[in-house]
């Protein structure tokens, strides 16, 4: 196994992980009863995709 002859900096360390942060996820509206819903699936709260009904939710 290959093992690195020299440690590396923070700086070095740092500027690799610069690119690691996580992005909040984008959320869109439902068309049918507006609340927010990841997009290209089935809104959790009223069964609707794409304007029409995809699954049968129970009412509370």
């Amino acid at each position: 196994m290959a093992n690195p002859k020299r440690r590396h900096s923070k700086s070095r360390k740092n500027q690799r992980r610069a690119h690691d942060a996580l992005t909040p996820r984008q959320l869109g509206e439902c068309s049918n009863c507006h609340e927010p819903k990841l997009p290209h699936r089935v809104c959790p709260r009223c069964g609707y995709y794409r304007g029409r009904a995809a699954v049968a939710v129970e009412s509370e």
